[in-house]
């Protein structure tokens, strides 16, 4: 059901505004809203976007850290502080007192990443230089002793293997030069020397044979030089693990670090809150909604302040947007979110979700319809239920709905007689999934498409209860007898023909009875739909309302798809069963261990598709086929203060 909601209207002093914020989020029951112009009164001027790009550094550096703290639990093998822990009340409002300490964890974990990307171009830039002066560790006169004299020139560096091959030859015909020459995988290492009469003709030489001349010219030897640079190298890699490990350390840090970006999150909140609110010289204007079942917690809270405070009650204006807060059962909270994903439903309209639940599950368990597959998704959905009991919505919904959809998997695997694609009863209630055929109209047609289009109109038909019911849930009580009981008669009739039209039922009688009955519903739908239309309006009204037969048509047709969902998966189920036991039983030990692969695996994946497909087409008929019958939306969620923490749960 929608919770009633209660407008909060308060009046307090301006100092008092952070304290009474903070004493009204502890109830978890209020949202403020935006508080009309009044005359003496103006816009609160907050500090939001501030603490918008403040919080959005905390979270930048929290990200950073949690890296490098899953870096450091792998290599540990411990684990993380994951979302979700618990903090009592006390312990997170202490959180503001982190701030100098947070601002310090930022500006070192910044720091050292300046430092770590810094030592990474460092390392870069060595490995690139020790690379390059390899092919010179050879020399071991040091580079500076390689310079010409008066009379002499000297060149010491690198010719390619390829044009050395050619060119050495050459040198040993050069007049007044003399050389030396080592091979090596960089090339050959050439050492020359000659008169500086004949340099032309060696500097010609070098020049046809790519020669590089020697980048080198101080007092080391080439041993010494590549010895400095590895030595250079060893001392930035000191300090990049240096850096790691200190970034290890604050990583330890992260538990407080989320404490505080909630809390922050919170002074945002609070921010965000207050623009919404007037102000005077010396007080603030706040409205806000309550659940009506929270009123008097909410005064409580209140009366208990020290300092005056003026608030009432009232209920909301008919003309004003009121915020949708669904108070369900455990069971039937999980499918909230499946209607909020369509959209979340009006305040003003009854809650949907648990006739939707009920069919839902249903679906979902025909389409799986497989006692095998219904306990994995009771087992495996309650598992990850109770593993995120902590936490709201998400992957704990989608848990609690694939748990429920298994306890109809199993009941229609009775009624398939399947478990895992293998019939295991000596009798079977539901037609075979694969060979069953009904006589229908004279034309044999598969048994369980027509169960799936009989499923499809008790679904309809309970869509428009549901339209009657919003329309007299709002004193509207002729449109509810016109546009929704009308209609489910009309479903009534037209599910009694479908089943007199099938031989194998034995009821021929039911075709007239319902035949009748969807006439006479057809001829008040008619007749009536115009009622609120003037003139010719009142005759194109009903002829609409006679054309509305095909989309009725259209949409029972759409619930084939649970047929050939289902259809899917049980051929599927089948043939890995199948050859699984063929291959177990077979006598080979190898071909049994394959089997059994083969079931598990295949099994698994079969599930997995089953499951994907079911949640996606089992949605598609609740908002097209369902919804589109009475559902309104367009609502907005409740969303009380302190409500949008990400990573603690306060206790």
């Amino acid at each position: 059901m929608i919770a009633k909601m209660r407008k909060l209207h308060l009046a307090a002093l301006s100092y008092d505004r952070n304290g009474i914020l903070d004493a009204l989020e502890h109830t978890h029951a209020v949202e403020v809203t935006e508080h009309g112009k009044s005359g003496g009164t103006e816009a609160f001027a907050g500090n939001a976007e501030e603490l918008r790009e403040y919080l959005s550094k905390l979270e930048n550096t929290l990200e950073i850290l949690m890296g490098y703290a899953e870096r450091r639990a792998k290599e540990t093998k411990s684990e993380t502080v994951k979302d979700g822990f618990e903090v009592g009340y006390s312990e997170f409002m202490a959180a503001k007192g982190l701030k100098s300490w947070a601002d310090r964890v930022m500006e070192e974990v910044s720091s050292l990443l300046e430092a770590q990307h810094a030592c990474g171009a460092e390392e870069i830039r060595l490995k690139r230089a020790i690379a390059a002066a390899t092919p010179y560790s050879a020399v071991k006169k040091p580079f500076s002793a390689y310079r010409d004299t008066k009379n002499v020139a000297v060149r010491l560096g690198l010719v390619p293997s390829s044009a050395w091959d050619g060119a050495e030859k050459k040198f040993e015909t050069l007049s007044l030069c003399a050389y030396e020459a080592e091979r090596g995988e960089d090339g050959v290492l050439l050492s020359a020397v000659c008169h500086k009469s004949a340099l032309n003709e060696l500097e010609n030489l070098l020049s046809s044979c790519s020669f590089t001349a020697c980048p080198y010219t101080d007092g080391q030897t080439g041993e010494e030089l590549i010895h400095a640079l590895e030595e250079e190298l060893s001392s930035v890699r000191l300090r990049e693990e240096e850096t790691l490990g200190a970034l290890y350390e604050l990583s330890q840090e992260v538990k407080n670090l989320k404490i505080y970006c909630d809390y922050v999150g919170f002074e945002l909140e609070k921010a965000e809150a207050s623009e919404k609110m007037r102000t005077t010289a010396h007080t603030f204007l706040l409205e806000a909604f309550v659940p009506a079942d929270e009123e008097a917690q909410v005064k409580t809270v209140l009366d208990g302040w020290q300092t005056p405070v003026y608030y009432e009650f009232s209920d909301p204006s008919e003309d004003e947007f009121i915020p949708t807060l669904a108070k369900n059962n455990k069971i039937v909270k999980n499918f909230e979110t499946i209607t909020n994903m369509y959209s979340a439903p009006n305040a003003r309209e009854f809650d949907p979700n648990t006739v939707m639940s009920f069919f839902y599950s249903v679906f979902l368990g025909f389409i799986m319809g497989d006692i095998g597959y219904g306990l994995l998704m009771m087992l495996g959905g309650g598992f990850l239920y109770y593993k995120n009991r902590k936490k709201e919505g998400g992957i704990k919904s989608l848990a609690g709905v694939f748990a429920i959809g298994g306890v109809f998997a199993v009941v229609w695997g009775f009624l398939f007689n399947s478990l895992f694609g293998i019939q295991i009863l000596p009798y079977t209630v539901m037609p075979d999934a694969q060979n069953g055929q009904y006589t229908f109209i004279g034309i044999t047609i598969p048994a369980l498409l027509v169960i799936s289009m009989i499923i499809g109109i008790i679904q309809i038909f309970a869509g428009y209860l549901c339209k009657a019911w919003q329309h007299w849930r709002k004193g509207r009580v002729f449109d509810g007898i016109f546009d929704g009981i009308t209609w489910a008669v009309f479903s009534v009739g037209a599910l009694l023909a479908v089943c007199g039209f099938v031989e194998e039922f034995a009821v021929p009688g039911l075709r007239l009875v319902g035949a009748i009955i969807a006439v006479c519903a057809l001829a008040v739908a008619v007749l009536t739909a115009g009622r609120h239309e003037k003139f010719l309006g009142k005759f194109t009204k009903g002829f609409g309302s006679l054309y509305g037969i095909i989309n009725y048509a259209s949409d029972v047709l759409s619930y084939a798809r649970l047929y050939g969902l289902m259809l899917s998966g049980a051929v599927i189920a089948q043939i890995i069963s199948t050859y699984s036991i063929g291959f177990i039983t077979g006598g080979n030990v190898a071909l049994a261990i394959l089997g059994v692969v083969l079931m598990v695996v295949g099994h698994v994946f079969n599930l997995a598709m089953g499951l994907l497909g079911a949640y996606i087409h089992d949605a598609r008929l609740q908002y097209v086929e369902f919804y589109g019958r009475f559902y309104q939306g367009e609502g907005e969620l409740f969303t009380p203060l302190g409500s949008k923490k990400k990573h603690v749960h306060v206790a």
